[in-house]
Formats: structure tokens, sequence, C-alpha cells
């Protein structure tokens, strides 16, 4: 029940509206003021105001009861819910043009920390969901269980999507659609993380913006979210290097690589041996 009230409340009614409205749903019949503010906690001082904006907003309508009375029913929660969902995305739509329209001259490109391990998953879906043209991912599946439906998505929509994975993705690897995905098995994840000690997240949306951080095997997490686009594009090419390394190894065989890596001098200079 608290759930219930907590979406409704997210998707714009009061407290008061969400109690209301649950009680008509649940009476399955029309009832009276009185009954209402009975049965939903919602105080009969209020009640009559509570109904009369869930009436003004469609939620609910006045029916004549016993002895003229004013009975009151809901919309039909399916009613409701579609109704919901065209203002939201009817706002979101024009929000969409208006914005943009009243929006000052940026002083900088934007770039904030991120706290703790949600508001990093958060920022890092907000970057997957706004991806149009090309998505690059490095995460480990701990992580991937989050995004796996809007990265799914994005490729749905036509971006073009490349996923470094470290570790088995099982079920969250396929079946997909435009996804390419690249299992690390040249490194180890195992070897990876006792390495680095953290699974080292990064999604570069269109090159345009991008989420870099690290979860530690204690529940730690840090991050950063950039809009810069010269990071940005550092980022992705940090992934697409990974990507090009595994495509390597599996070409040539993790042997002759270690070889490479371990006598030319160009590679060793790289990798600070000499």
């Amino acid at each position: 029940m608290q759930d219930i009230l907590g979406h409704l409340q997210r998707l714009g009614m009061s407290g008061y509206e969400a109690k209301a409205y649950v009680a008509l749903v649940a009476a399955g019949r029309p009832v009276n003021g009185y009954e209402v503010a009975k049965r939903s906690g919602v105080p009969r001082s209020t009640v009559y105001e509570t109904l009369g904006k869930l009436v003004a907003r469609g939620a609910a309508f006045e029916v004549r009861g016993a002895a003229d009375a004013t009975d009151y029913r809901p919309l039909p929660p399916e009613a409701l819910l579609d109704r919901m969902r065209r203002e939201f995305d009817g706002s979101v739509d024009a929000l969409r043009d208006a914005l943009p329209a009243v929006a000052g001259a940026p002083e900088g490109h934007l770039i904030h920390n991120l706290k703790d391990g949600g508001a990093l998953l958060d920022r890092a879906e907000d970057v997957v969901a706004g991806a149009r043209r090309g998505l690059v991912l490095s995460v480990w599946p701990q992580e991937m269980a989050r995004l796996d439906g809007p990265v799914r998505a994005a490729a749905g929509r036509g971006a073009e999507v490349s996923v470094m994975a470290f570790g088995d993705l099982g079920d969250l690897g396929g079946p997909r659609g435009g996804e390419r995905i690249y299992e690390h098995r040249y490194s180890a994840p195992e070897a990876v993380l006792a390495d680095l000690g953290y699974r080292l997240l990064v999604v570069v949306g269109d090159r345009r913006e991008a989420v870099v951080g690290g979860f530690g095997g204690d529940g730690s997490a840090w991050g950063i979210y950039t809009a810069d686009p010269a990071v940005a594009l550092m980022a992705a090419e940090y992934v697409r290097q990974d990507i090009a390394l595994q495509i390597l190894a599996e070409r040539v065989g993790g042997d002759e690589l270690n070889r490479l890596f371990a006598t030319d001098p160009g590679l060793l200079r790289l990798l600070g041996r000499r």
C-alpha cells in the first residue's frame, strides 16, 4: 500500500488525494465522503476538499447516492494510468523543446562527483537512456544487472552499442539485438580486480557525456559524471582500446601477445617496465 501511495504522489497527487483515490478503488462501489475518510484516514475536515480535487483532475466522479446525497466513484485505475502517462509524456515533449530555448549558455562543461553506488548507477542509467547514436560501456555483471534493460533499449532505438564485460554476463549477455559484447579474457577479471581493487564502470553516450566510477568489495563506491566531450572521448577510447586488445588476443593468441609485451621496447616503455 505504501508503494502505491508513493507512486501516486510521484505522479502528482498529494498524500491525501492518493489515500482517498485508493479508498475509492478499494470500495468497489460509490461511497460518500464520510466513508472515504473512515477507509483512508484522510481527516473528515478535509476529505470533501480532497475529493473535490480528485474530481477536478478527473480521477473521481460525483454520483447521486441515497437521499440525493453525493457519493464518489473513481476513474478506473487503467484509465487513470493511461491519462497520467499521456499527460506526463506531453509535458516531457513540451519541456524538451521549451527548456533549451530559455537555458543560458553554460560557463563550462558540467562535471560533478557521485557520492555512492546508487547515485553512480542512476547517473549511468541517465547516460544510457540519453544515447542516440553510440553507447560504449566497460562493466561487470553486478552493475550490468541494473543497466541491462536500458542498454537493450538503446540498441533497440538504433544506437551502436559496444560492451566490454568483465566476467560472464549470463542471461544479461543474450540474446541481444544490435549490441556487440566482448568478454574480457586476456586478463582474467579476478586478476583485474586484484590489481585495481575495485570494479571499474565506464559508460559513454554519443561521445558527449560519460560516467566513470568504481565499486569496492566493501560496498564503497565513487564516481564522476561529465558532459565535457573531450573527457567523454577519452573514456570511450579507453574502452575501445580495451576491446581492440581483447580482439587482438583472440586473433594472435594470448601467449604471443604476452611475448610482445615482454620484449617489445616500445610496449615496455609505455608500460613503465624499463
